[in-house]
């Protein structure tokens, strides 16, 4: 159980650099420790949950408690700020310790759609990780209702797979975080 509540790491945010160490997913360019210098960052999402450094062909997670840091340093170094991607939050939505209409999954389906995501898909995408979010959500009495997102599967993801099924499982992962209708995150 302790192994699918892994954290995202700590972050130190400087005039033009974001420090970042004891990343705890190993795909990542950020794992174990890195420093990423703003000139590296192609866009950041800050709007909604753990926020997102999109940096080539990866995403790095900051806590939201550096929110404002990060709209600053975005500011300072000319840093676009991106919508958040739901594709995650729409997928995981099954996992929540909510109930849904029959009419939201309905619209969640074709707003996934709109980012690319066919049902099909979905339910492959489902079936792959459906197990693991119970366990993660449930198992771990986190009881989440409002929001699973990208972060939350790869953490559970992570615990499940070993580091080769989690490397291909992780690269899959953030090319689903940024299929969207926000062309800024497709060449990203």
């Amino acid at each position: 159980m302790k192994n699918l509540l892994c954290g995202i790491g700590k972050s130190k945010i400087t005039d033009n650099e974001i420090e970042i160490s004891d990343y705890p997913f190993e795909p990542s360019v950020a794992f174990p420790n890195k420093t990423i210098n703003s000139n590296e960052i192609k866009s950041m999402s800050i709007d909604f949950g753990t926020c997102k450094i999109y940096v080539d062909n990866d995403i790095i997670f900051v806590s939201a408690e550096k929110k404002e840091e990060l709209k600053e340093f975005a500011k300072n170094n000319n840093i676009k700020l991106t919508e958040h991607s739901w594709n995650w939050d729409w997928i995981l939505e099954p996992y929540l310790d909510t109930e849904f209409t029959q009419e939201n999954e309905k619209r969640v389906l074709e707003m996934l759609k709109e980012n690319g995501i066919n049902e099909n898909e979905v339910d492959q995408i489902r079936a792959e990780v459906g197990k693991q979010m119970y366990k993660y959500n449930f198992d771990t009495m986190l009881w989440d209702w409002c929001s699973l997102g990208l972060t939350d599967v790869l953490s559970g993801m992570r615990a499940k797979y070993d580091k080769n099924e989690f490397r291909d499982f992780y690269k899959r992962a953030i090319e689903i975080d940024k299929q969207n209708k926000n062309t800024l995150h497709n060449n990203v």
